[in-house]
């Protein structure tokens, strides 16, 4: 018998995404593998022996090491499996400009503006915990481990609006095989940078639990929808969409997609996440997209489109549920 993937809810719907997918072009793949090499041609798939088998000092978090040896970075492919979220490609000018993050402004608007001082590279993400491989990782490291993969998901915001977007990214699960993480652990957890200096968030709301934490069980990092992202529209991340390493589960509302990751700790017991800590009866710590529960201030049954003042329905687990409704029953 063959095997027949699982197809999301909306499939069938849409057989082609927009004019805006003329951007995903081999140009476009070769410019942005560039922004991605530390020198050389986009050949080969080597990986670098990390910094700390090599017994050399690890760099802080958020900072890359700068005795790495400079290699290669995988050129990303695109993904057929999830070429098609069923409805149209929100135009880049509008994601790159419309950003929740919370340690710049409460200002959507206004966070693409406040992002200059912030520097992304170097950059260095910790990896700890229950794993073989623990240590610290360039985010090229990461994508030499797994090669990156372009896939088109859709995007839902609690607050009810929502975007598709064409994300770049590793698969977690994939990446978490490479590191050899234990049986033993039962969640994964993500932490943000907190540099005051360079973005004024930190100060202006102090009363927030920074630096910015979240959380999965690890049946939901290990599902193959579960992404790494390191870039958007064939380009890397910029500063304001969570440059240059974030996380990407789209059957989940975007608050759980953490930004500028700088640590990945794989632990056996549940850590708390940073809305669910701050806000616990408006926030669930699991924040499954779920248009029959409502936010304490509004409903969750439709989301508005991004650009626009339509509004949809929601679907549960965001049209996700083929791939992920098995993990919650």
């Amino acid at each position: 018998m063959h095997y027949i993937p699982p197809r999301p809810e909306w499939q069938g719907r849409a057989q082609d995404i927009t004019d805006e997918q003329i951007w995903m072009n081999r140009r476009t793949w070769l410019r942005w593998a560039g922004h991605s090499l530390l020198g050389g041609a986009l050949l080969g798939n080597l990986e670098s022996p990390l910094l700390a088998q090599q017994g050399k000092k690890a760099a802080s978090p958020g900072t890359r090491p700068s005795s790495r040896p400079r290699t290669r970075t995988q050129t990303p492919w695109k993904n057929p499996k999830f070429r098609n979220a069923g409805r149209p490609l929100s135009k880049e000018e509008l994601v790159t400009t419309w950003n929740n993050f919370y340690e710049f402004s409460l200002q959507k608007g206004e966070v693409h503006k406040l992002v200059q001082p912030f520097k992304t590279s170097p950059w260095a993400v910790e990896i700890k915990g229950l794993l073989k491989k623990p240590g610290t990782y360039g985010v090229d490291d990461l994508q030499k481990l797994v090669r990156p993969e372009e896939r088109i998901y859709r995007f839902r915001c609690v607050e009810a609006w929502a975007m598709t977007v064409p994300w770049i990214g590793i698969p977690l699960g994939q990446l978490c095989k490479k590191l050899g993480v234990s049986d033993k652990a039962r969640y994964v957890r993500f932490v943000s940078f907190q540099r005051p200096k360079e973005a004024p968030g930190f100060k202006a709301y102090p009363h927030y639990p920074w630096p910015y934490h979240e959380a999965l069980r690890m049946d939901e990092a290990m599902n193959e929808l579960t992404l790494l992202g390191t870039g958007i529209y064939g380009k890397p991340l910029p500063k304001q969409n969570g440059a240059p390493i974030r996380l990407i589960v789209p059957w989940k509302y975007g608050l759980k997609n953490i930004k500028s990751i700088v640590r990945i700790e794989f632990l056996a017991k549940r850590p708390d996440t940073f809305w669910h800590e701050a806000v616990p009866h408006e926030y669930s710590w699991l924040s499954n997209v779920d248009p029959r529960v409502p936010h304490p201030r509004w409903s969750q049954a439709t989301e508005r489109l991004l650009g626009s003042d339509r509004k949809v329905q929601t679907l549960p687990f965001n049209g996700y549920g083929t791939f992920v409704a098995k993990l919650y029953q």
